[in-house]
């Protein structure tokens, strides 16, 4: 055997004894592949005390692996490398992962506490009937703003026009969301696919720009709690955060409508454990753990009873719970061909490109 051939085989032995040791752990704590759940989740997205609680309850394990993007998550499953159980799309990726025939059909007959998901929740135009995705979480896309740094309170999109924000505005680097801005500002559907809508969006927001501080995305969090910016664009969850931490702060659904938005459950059809999906599916339709995680993770939860749970500051509040009135000038992002998503992501480059 040559130099390379025994390097080789020294390298094989010691993944092998690495592996080996990490399967005998995993017996040692009553875990082996077929009992663990892996479930493929955007970062910090669900209580850690849960999980916990649902592996000593179930005996299973999870294994979390993390996304940062939709976009992200649809190329891996897409790949097929791992087999996820469950992952947590968004509303416009579930009807595209659907079209792809990437999903398996959820049996709503092997659910305890479906009827716990509030209506306004269930059968969107995505995934008609709940047939592949159970909500998990829901949102919108707002305002944020500091009543010690602005002379009244922010109440619509045309307000981010102001002279007054003259370098004051924070806005996420988000190409869908920031011209949902512009569309809605135009009177237009956030779904537009027509160039010329695009293009008036586009330069509707470029009028903004002398007012725009920096676009950003977790930063905004910090400029807003520290008093360093007065007006931001921001999501519902990320705005509960910084209430938290500043008592000036107020989160705000403009007037003239904006984004709804649903993260939802899926089982991938690579899935491998299916009795651990519907279990930990079960698990989290229970009102009291979908409330605590609602509690953990600062975004609006679809399960009814679970709301009721909740501090009746978070529960009332309706920058979180909107009305029914509010909710029904909302509007829901649908799956966009890849040349209408590519003229969204180019108009918005340009955009940032003046900062």
């Amino acid at each position: 055997m040559n130099k390379l051939g025994r390097i080789t085989l020294v390298i094989l032995v010691v993944c092998a004894a690495l592996f080996g040791g990490t399967v005998e752990l995993q017996k040692s704590q009553g875990y082996t592949q077929a009992n663990t759940l892996t479930l493929y989740n955007w970062g910090d997205y669900i209580d850690p005390a849960l999980v916990k609680k649902f592996e000593r309850q179930t005996g299973y394990h999870v294994s979390i692996e993390t996304f940062d993007s939709n976009e992200a998550m649809y190329t891996k499953i897409k790949q097929g490398g791992t087999a996820y159980d469950l992952a947590v799309p968004s509303e416009y990726m579930i009807e595209k992962m659907r079209k792809a025939n990437l999903l398996k059909p959820i049996d709503h007959h092997r659910l305890t506490g479906y009827q716990n998901i509030g209506t306004n929740f269930l059968n969107q135009p995505f995934d008609p009937g709940n047939r592949y995705s159970l909500p998990y979480f829901w949102g919108t896309l707002g305002i944020i703003y500091n009543d010690q740094l602005v002379k009244k309170p922010v109440t619509h999109w045309a307000d981010l026009w102001s002279p007054d924000y003259r370098g004051q505005l924070m806005v996420v680097d988000s190409a869908r969301d920031m011209m949902a801005v512009g569309l809605i500002s135009n009177g237009r559907s956030v779904n537009s696919t027509n160039p010329v809508v695009l293009k008036a969006a586009k330069d509707k927001l470029d009028q903004m720009a002398p007012n725009v501080k920096a676009i950003v995305a977790d930063e905004i969090k910090m400029y807003m709690v520290q008093n360093e910016a007065s007006v931001a664009v921001t999501w519902s969850g990320e705005a509960a955060e910084m209430l938290a931490n500043n008592p000036h702060l107020h989160y705000v659904i403009p007037a003239e409508g904006s984004n709804l938005w649903f993260d939802n459950l899926v089982i991938p059809k690579t899935a491998k454990h299916e009795k651990a999906a519907y279990a930990f599916l079960n698990f989290m339709l229970t009102p009291k753990n979908a409330a605590q995680n609602a509690a953990y993770i600062g975004y609006s939860t679809p399960n009814i009873p679970a709301k009721s749970l909740l501090p009746k500051s978070t529960r009332t509040n309706p920058g979180y719970y909107p009305s029914q009135k509010v909710l029904n000038r909302l509007q829901v992002y649908s799956d966009l061909s890849p040349t209408t998503v590519g003229l969204y992501n180019d108009l918005f480059l340009e955009f940032k490109m003046q900062h």
